[in-house]
């Protein structure tokens, strides 16, 4: 039997091309009509599953059934991110250049561990770094014709890690790759900082007990004095510290710790520092806000995500060290089958040792395509007019008989709460998130339950602002009988 008398299983490039069409059609129909669904799935628990058959189809099904699936079970299961009136948590962007870049990753099918594998790969991305540093104004020692660079990472959770790894290396030599930690070094973070900072240090076996929570002021940003002081406390109890991570922009409340301050203290005492600025960075792109990027100069590494608030579709993350070397040597291991006359060479970068995992896909396409498709002028102006309509709606807040802020915030996050207190605060988040008519989410700041109005989304206009703040009102008139 000869091969074409072989059955295929594969869908032939014609039944794949057609597919293809109706595939764009339904995500185009998707994000025209996004904004009809409740952003908040009202799904049940296991309501997605119990639609699902209990075994794998012995035979393979035609496309018509996927997709109506698509349709009929998995969309009323999704919370739509992409949705103009979602203001919850920080927004996971995407847009339409960002779109077809991943479609052409996706058919390249390209692994890059190595430049090798794939030279496009690697200097593609190299070269997006590059435009990164030069579009938010960050210090030329992060760009690649220097000892440093830039390498997409999945998330800012990796970054950190792979930072806490390189500084963890530093500190001890190369040790604690060979023989483990002692227990004896000691990371430094705000008390408002991520929780990935803690899981870092669990997975590098640093210790949540050897991670401090630096105490923060009124504004919720770190104090430098107080990390100072216990620097100070755990060198004289014969501990090692070896890593901060300073927060420019955190969760609860988009908080800027003082960078250029806490660099003085961890210059002072050699430690390695982090800035992690994962929802906040993208602001730098308008030069009226690079004053969050006051201290970075001295920092060791810097991160923050694309695939928040620069319309790249996750996972996209930016992670910038100053010494390429130092990341290299707590990552790089170089076993004989992925030797290479490029690698040998030292002239290429070869990215698998800039992170935690081998294998990485074609990220920087749909970072070049919407970089290119908007130009920096267009990703300014989006950005202006989402931090306007949260100063607008943070004007709001201020002049209200209802609800004050919870902290002041120069963005595009408003922290606020009902003036009645955290019960009633509570209930109207829930009832506005029961409605489906838009969605956000909550923090604890001065043990306050307070609301967060994240302004972000790609598409978000201030006719969705304005209507969320009617119903905001609306809902705390019902739920206080006023």
């Amino acid at each position: 039997m000869n091969d074409k008398d072989q059955p295929s299983y594969h869908m032939d490039l014609e039944e794949f091309r057609q597919n293809a069409y109706r595939t764009i059609d339904w995500v185009v129909d998707y994000l025209a009509n996004v904004e009809s669904y409740p952003v908040l799935s009202q799904a049940e628990p296991n309501e997605v599953r119990r639609q699902l058959p209990a075994e794998p189809p012995e035979k393979g099904e035609g496309y018509d059934a996927m997709l109506r699936d698509m349709t009929e079970i998995v969309l009323p299961g999704i919370t739509h991110w992409q949705s103009p009136n979602f203001f919850a948590f920080f927004p996971a962007n995407s847009s339409p250049p960002a779109i077809l870049g991943e479609i052409l990753s996706a058919g390249l099918g390209v692994q890059g561990m190595s430049w090798a594998t794939s030279p496009a790969c690697t200097e593609l991305e190299t070269h997006m770094m590059d435009w990164l540093v030069q579009m938010l104004g960050l210090p030329e020692r992060y760009a690649s014709h220097t000892d440093g660079g830039g390498v997409i990472q999945h998330s800012a959770s990796d970054a950190t890690l792979c930072a806490l790894l390189a500084a963890r290396e530093r500190t001890t030599g190369g040790g604690s790759n060979k023989a483990g930690c002692d227990g004896q070094l000691v990371a430094y973070t705000s008390a408002q900082a991520h929780s990935s900072i803690e899981k870092a240090c669990m997975i590098a076996g640093i210790g949540t007990e050897n991670l401090r929570l630096v105490d923060v002021d009124e504004n919720f940003a770190m104090r430098p004095e107080a990390l100072d002081a216990q620097i100070r406390a755990d060198k004289a109890a014969g501990l090692v510290p070896f890593f901060v991570c300073t927060c420019v922009g955190t969760t609860s409340s988009l908080a800027l710790d003082p960078v250029a301050e806490v660099a003085k203290v961890t210059s002072a005492h050699e430690l390695w520092l982090h800035v992690d600025a994962a929802m906040a960075g993208t602001a730098a792109i308008c030069p009226e806000f690079r004053f969050i990027n006051d201290g970075v100069e001295s920092a060791d590494s810097y991160t923050f995500n694309p695939h928040k608030w620069m319309f790249t579709n996750f996972d996209c993350n930016a992670f910038f060290v100053a010494d390429r070397a130092a990341l290299i040597s707590a990552l790089s291991i170089l076993p004989e089958y992925l030797r290479n006359q490029a690698t040998d060479s030292g002239a290429v970068f070869d990215y698998r040792d800039w992170h935690v995992p081998l294998g990485r896909r074609f990220r920087a396409i749909k970072l070049w395509f919407v970089i290119r498709y908007y130009g920096v002028q267009g990703l300014q102006h989006h950005i202006r007019e989402h931090v306007a309509l949260a100063q607008e709606f943070k004007q709001w807040v201020i002049h209200s008989d209802d609800f004050e802020l919870g902290v002041d915030t120069p963005l595009n996050l408003v922290c606020f709460r009902h003036r009645d207190g955290d019960a009633v605060t509570e209930q109207i988040m829930h009832t506005v998130n029961r409605g489906g008519d838009m969605y956000l989410t909550h923090t604890r700041l001065d043990d306050h339950f307070t609301l967060r109005m994240s302004i972000g989304q790609t598409n978000t206009q201030r006719r969705h602002v304005t209507s969320a703040w009617e119903q905001l009102q609306a809902v705390a008139s019902a739920v206080t009988g006023s």
